[in-house]
């Protein structure tokens, strides 16, 4: 069974000048100001591209770690990820950083690794995002 997700963006104006709003259909959960200044300056309580797919990727990539561990026999009590892109303008996005920060009873440092470095290749956002360098920082508290 495959599952679609939809949002949309009504944009008004040029790039520099005009602004829109993006909004989380298949959710219903929102709808958010985007501009052009949101997203290459100062967010001043708007989001940008960027920051929903830091969304999208902290969120499936605690979810793929999370199943990982569990399958190995160490299911996680609590994973606190966060996800960094970064982006310039003119070039685009030009990394990822994902930090992880675990609390898994019975698990040692190098099965840890192993894991969330697998949660990192495999998950779907971070396969789809394949043309970006995408680094990891994981440790257990």
């Amino acid at each position: 069974m495959s599952t679609t997700r939809s949002a949309h963006t009504v944009w008004k104006g040029t790039l520099m000048e005009g602004s829109g709003t993006v909004s989380l259909d298949s959710s219903q959960v929102g709808q958010y100001a985007v501009s052009w200044p949101s997203r290459a300056e100062d967010p001043n309580g708007k989001t940008s591209p960027e920051e929903l797919i830091a969304a999208a990727h902290s969120s499936c990539y605690s979810m793929a770690l999370s199943n990982g561990l569990t399958q190995a026999g160490t299911p996680p009590t609590e994973l606190n990820t966060k996800a960094e892109v970064t982006f310039k303008p003119g070039a685009g996005i030009t990394g990822i950083h994902l930090t992880v920060e675990a609390q898994i009873p019975g698990i040692d440092e190098d099965a840890f690794r192993a894991a969330a470095e697998d949660a990192k290749a495999n998950c779907p956002v971070s396969q789809a995002l394949t043309g970006t360098t995408i680094s990891l920082t994981a440790s257990l508290t």
